[in-house]
This record gives structure tokens, sequence and C-alpha cells, in this order.
């Protein structure tokens, strides 16, 4: 991001009335790299078409603010791999991390990794140095460090069912996993900031969040998502496009002040259930409307997201998520002119 991006983004945070409203994206291997032509194993693997295709993007959608910017990333593989995860590669095709532990007792066994020297967290930062004065030569900077959740990361180690499932049944095994999960993450935010003092904000994904229930989150996610978050940067932003009805009251709480979310709620509803600290990333549908609609869907998806909520401060047209593989230049151009016509 370049400063203007960065000072936009900070004012919607703090509740300016921002006109036009702000929009962007989180931008990432999803969509990336087949939109700039490149295989996404290409993407991962090089580089320079890693920064080709994110120069490419800044340059086609200067209105728009592409989150987090520069996102050195391997799929979900990043944080999984320290803990000796396999990754698992195609050409043309989203990487996957296998599960380590083959039942809960396994937990026992498990132990802290060190981002510095484990899996592939090493190889993000060494992409993100080699191309720091070429990020910064063209006008921006390395603004945030990144990871998936503790929920997330969990799940990958053991499965998401097999996750979810050990929740009620091995509940003390579990807090042990998400302990040792939670301090790897700490760790893991701290280096990256170590490296890039220009990191002022934290994103941190995490879907299985819209798998529990409330009580669940609070004994299992509250705490630990906490912690996540404890790091002293402007921006706390979490994004989790499963439902978000269990935790949005308790973002606050976490220490989030921006959320991306999916297409299960509204705008309003959301307002509702986080509260007015809490700016709001979304929701326009992404796979159905953004990636497989027509310009004129896309603007009318708009306008209808946006009428209920006229003069609302603290929101960011988005897609509900990411940027979902397949949405075409001209889709997003006709989002950014919706943004712009709406009074």
């Amino acid at each position: 991001m370049n400063a203007q991006q960065w000072e936009t983004l900070m004012s919607a945070i703090r509740g300016e009335d921002l006109r036009p409203r702000p929009n962007g994206f989180i931008v990432d291997s999803p969509w990336l790299p087949n939109w700039a032509g490149r295989t996404i194993l290409d993407y991962f693997t090089d580089d320079g078409a890693f920064l080709d295709a994110n120069l490419e993007a800044i340059r086609a959608f200067p209105r728009s603010m592409l989150l987090p910017g520069f996102w050195s990333e391997y799929g979900m593989c990043t944080e999984p791999s320290a803990f000796g995860s396999l990754s698992v590669w195609g050409e043309d095709e989203f990487p996957f991390a296998r599960p380590i532990l083959r039942s809960p007792e396994e937990v026992e066994r498990l132990e802290q990794p060190d981002p510095r020297k484990h899996g592939l967290p090493p190889f993000v930062i060494k992409r993100l140095v080699h191309l720091q004065p070429k990020i910064e030569a063209a006008g921006h900077q390395i603004r945030f460090a990144v990871t998936r959740g503790p929920l997330n990361v969990a799940s990958f180690l053991m499965g998401t069912t097999e996750f979810l499932t050990a929740i009620k049944t091995h509940p003390v095994l579990m807090h042990r996993l998400l302990d040792v999960v939670t301090a790897f993450l700490a760790d893991w935010i701290a280096w990256q900031r170590e490296c890039f003092p220009s990191i002022d904000g934290l994103l941190v994904l995490d879907d299985i969040a819209g798998f529990v229930s409330r009580r669940d989150f609070v004994e299992f996610g509250l705490p630990y998502f906490t912690r996540t978050f404890e790091a002293d940067v402007s921006v706390k932003f979490f994004h989790n496009d499963a439902s978000c009805k269990a935790c949005a009251p308790y973002l606050a709480q976490m220490g989030v002040n921006l959320l991306n979310f999916g297409v299960q709620h509204t705008l309003a509803e959301m307002r509702a259930w986080a509260g007015e600290s809490v700016a709001l990333l979304g929701n326009i549908p992404p796979r159905d409307v953004l990636a497989n609609g027509t310009p004129a869907d896309v603007a009318r998806a708009v306008r209808e997201m946006l009428d209920p909520v006229r003069g609302e401060r603290r929101i960011i047209v988005s897609c509900g998520g990411g940027m979902p593989p397949g949405v075409p230049t001209r889709n997003i151009e006709a989002l950014v002119d919706a943004v712009a016509a709406h009074a």
C-alpha cells in the first residue's frame, strides 16, 4: 500500500466521512496469478512473477486498496508447514497442507516451531526482503504482518472434522493444541514486524471461527484470538467469510477494528452485532456476482448493499471474502464506478 491508501484505510477505521466511500479487496493467490496470466506455482516460486503480478494489479486498479499488499504467502500451507505438515502442490492448483495429528492424544508430542527456521515462513520473509527495494521504489511499503488464525491452523494440523469433534471429546488436549499454535503465531507475527519496521497492521484469517457455536467460540476461540491480536499495531484486521454471528460481539474485545465477512449476513446485521467501533469490509457476493456476474449485476449489488446503510461510516466496499478466482477486470471496474456514483 502507498501512503495515501494507508491514510484512507486509517480514516475509514477512525470513522471519518469519506466521499466517495473507499473500496478494497483481499488479493492473494486464488485470484492474482491467473488474472496476471501466470500459473499459481510460478507465482509461488518466481519472485519476479510475484512482484510483476502485484504491480500489474496495483496499476490496473489505482482507485482500490489491495490488501494486505504484496502478500507473501503459500496458500494455506505457510503456518502448518512449520509444524511439519506436508505441503501438496500443483502447477495451477491451490496447495493444501496434510494433517499431522492422527489422534487427539498426539497433541502431547507437539512442539512449538521456530518461524525463523521451520517450514515455509523463512521463505515468506526472504521473498519480501529480496523485493523490498523494488516495492518501495514503486511507492509502496510492507504494511501488514499476516497469519492464519489459531483455529484455522489447528484444523489443518488435525483435519477440520477431527478438530471440531475433539473440542467436544478432548477439550483439555485441544486447549493444549491451541496454546502451542497461538504461541507460535505470536512469535511469527513478532518476527515479521522485526524484519519490516514499516508494518503497522495485522491481518488474521480464520474461517473456522464461523463453524463453532458462541459458547465454543468463547471457550476455544476468544482467548487465543485475543492473544494473537495483542501486537501493538494500528490496524487489526480479521477475515472470516464463514458465519460471523458467534464471534462478532467479541471482535472489539479481541482488539479487532476491521472485519472482512461473508455473504451470510448484511451490513446492518454485522453492525448490530459487532458494534460501532469495528470497520466493515464487504460484502458483494464474490463468486455469483463479482466473478460470474455482469458489470450491471455488480453495479446493482453495490446499490442494494449500500442503500440501506446510506450515510453510515466505517464501511469499505468489497466482496464477501477474498477476491475469488476468475474475477474479470471489467467487474472490478464496475464495482469501483458504482461505489463512486453512490451518494
